[in-house]
This record gives structure tokens, sequence and C-alpha cells, in this order.
């Protein structure tokens, strides 16, 4: 069933668990996360972000995407993530999608305040959440995820507490990504993360707080993540690794002919597989 990601966060809220925000950038992606939210009766969101637009276009997979939710027996949320552009909030808003993030992160705050205020009310007239984003999570401001000495995070990098109640104020948004020691892609070290600071931006502000970068966490860190007010966390990079490794193995043993159907049934088992795990963390279920 599509819902709107408020929704699904606020049973994430009622229950004190974290909902998976699986980014999607192939039909067997979308087969293998909503097999896995299936088969445990837990709500998901699935998302597109433009940075893989040259993998797959979203006019092509956002349609699938919405008709694959609405026919799911759980409740899915269809979200747009990084959108930088009021205009791609829209092409997503008028495919069906039921939550939009504008990420105006490398904005003046002033200026992202007032472009998320737009998407707000765009949302609106569809009936769409919103995230938005202050802080920073890319891999140029951490030293952290490679070339640093110790990994010790950029301080001004981090969100702000009190920036984040005034943002949120101002903008009137669902979900609010913030930054706390995370970052994109794949850790080269073992990521610090400021578990207190999560929590006092989660009393500043009162809405749920969304986690980017969330691939090479460890569970446990996760729990305590989502102990202290997390509720959505994106997930994506060793969701495509475990995919893709299980297809290296698989076709090394296969022998002179690899047929592409069997590619493709290796990638879903194996990326469900990596979804089921992750959910059960999640939800509190391990």
């Amino acid at each position: 069933m599509l819902v709107s990601m408020k929704a699904v966060l606020d049973l994430a809220d009622a229950k004190k668990i974290a909902v998976g925000a699986f980014n999607i950038t192939s039909l067997e992606g979308i087969q293998a996360v909503l097999g896995a939210a299936e088969e445990l009766g837990q709500p998901v969101i699935l998302q597109f972000a433009p940075v893989h637009e040259s993998v797959i276009p979203l006019k092509v997979i956002g349609p699938v995407m919405v008709m694959m939710a609405e026919k799911s027996s759980v409740p899915v949320c269809v979200h747009l993530d990084h959108g930088d552009k009021l205009e791609i909030l829209q092409e997503a808003l008028e495919m069906g999608f039921t939550s939009v993030m504008y990420d105006g992160s490398v904005l003046p705050f002033e200026e992202n305040a007032a472009n998320t205020k737009i998407a707000v009310e765009m949302a609106g007239n569809w009936g769409a959440s919103v995230e938005a984003e202050i802080g920073a999570m890319g891999r140029q401001e951490f030293s952290s995820v490679g070339e640093g000495e110790e990994g010790e995070a950029v301080e001004s990098c981090y969100t702000d507490p009190e920036q984040a109640r005034a943002f949120t104020a101002l903008t009137g948004i669902d979900a609010l990504a913030c930054s706390f020691g995370t970052v994109h892609g794949l850790y080269l070290t073992t990521p610090k993360l400021d578990f207190d600071r999560i929590h006092r931006i989660r009393e500043s502000i009162g809405i749920p707080i969304v986690m980017h970068g969330g691939s090479g966490v460890s569970d446990e860190d996760f729990k305590k993540c989502i102990a202290n007010g997390v509720r959505k966390i994106n997930y994506y990079t060793y969701l495509a690794k475990a995919g893709g490794m299980y297809v290296k193995e698989k076709c090394a043993d296969a022998g002179e002919y690899v047929f592409f159907h069997d590619v493709t049934q290796w990638a879903v088992q194996a990326m469900k597989e990596d979804v089921l795990h992750t959910i059960k963390v999640f939800s509190h279920l391990e």
C-alpha cells in the first residue's frame, strides 16, 4: 500500500524503531526490498536519488516504484532522495511519489530554508511529506572516511541542534537529515558517531531524524542511533555490494556459460538477504 513518509515515520516513532529507506537502481532492487519487507511485515521506503540517473532515469524507474508500492501488502513510501532542484521534486510528485527531499545543505541557511519552504508547499498540494537537510555528509567534508590521521570529522560540518530547531520551525518539514559522523558510500575507517548530538537534535526539533550514510555502520551503532531519535535510515552501498559480490561468486562457479536471467535472480536473492537483516536490526527483531 502506498503511504506518505510521515505515516511510516509516525508508526516508527510509536514503536521506537527506524524505517529502512533503500535507494533503487533496478527492478531487482525493488523486488529484493519489497520481498524482505513483506516477509517481515514491516513498513519500508523505496527511494530514488538523482545521482543514479546515469544508471536508470527517474522517468523509467519512478512509475515502476509507485506501481509496485501500491500493490505491496505492507505500508510503502516512495521517496525522492537528495533533490537539489525544485524541478525534480515536482517531477517526482507528479509521478506519484509520496515524499520528497529538498537538499539545500550546500546553500546558506536562509536560502536553504526559503527553498525548503517552497518544497513543503509544493508537496502539500499532493499530500506528500518533505525531508530536508542541514549539515554535511559528503566525503569531502570528513577525513574520517579515508585520508586523515585519526579520522576526526570537522566540527563545523556537524548539525547544530539550535540551528536545526530554527530550521524546522521556519520550514514545517516532516523529517530532518542531520550530520553526526556518517558519510555516503564505503567507509575506509570506522565511523565515529556523535550519539549525544542525535539526542540533543531530536529533543530540539521534535520531528524524526534521518540518518544518511548508513552502509557500513555496525548493528550496535544503528541501535544506539535509533534509541536517540533516528527514525529513517538511508541504505544503499552495502546492499548493492551484496548483490554484486554474490553475482561475482556465482559467475566464477558457473562454468562456460552465464545466463542473464540467472544473474538477476542471484542479485535479488543476495540483496533480499541483506535487506532482511537490515530491517530486522532497524525494527528490533534481532
